[in-house]
């Protein structure tokens, strides 16, 4: 649907390309023929450039139920989740979780994402 939707209004989506064109990193939203914005996410704020290759404003909502199983919530931004899966995370604020640390868990997110 993103994809289709950036398509439409006159952008591309794809990876970064290496020397040799392989593809390096997640994909990104591309100007159909120049290489910018390169935004690895297809909703933004404020990005003129990017809104003009399809990208948009408005949030994805989605909605959960929580339960006792559910310990934790991380909201972070691209320059993360660029880096880190879930899985990754999960790792890293485990330890702090358990400590009752969420600030360090958020600088250990941040060292490991850098």
């Amino acid at each position: 649907m993103e994809k289709y939707r950036i398509a439409r209004k006159g952008g591309r989506v794809d990876t970064i390309r290496g020397n040799q064109g392989q593809k390096l990193g997640p994909e990104r939203v591309w100007l159909r023929d120049q290489e910018l914005p390169g935004l690895a996410m297809s909703r933004s704020i404020g990005d003129y450039v990017a809104h003009s290759a399809g990208v948009i404003a408005d949030p994805e909502v989605m909605r959960f139920e929580l339960n006792q199983d559910h310990k934790f919530i991380v909201v972070a931004s691209d320059g993360v989740w660029e880096f880190l899966t879930n899985e990754e995370i999960g790792h890293i604020v485990w330890p702090f979780y358990l400590k009752n640390s969420p600030e360090q868990a958020g600088n250990a997110i941040v060292k490991a994402a850098a």
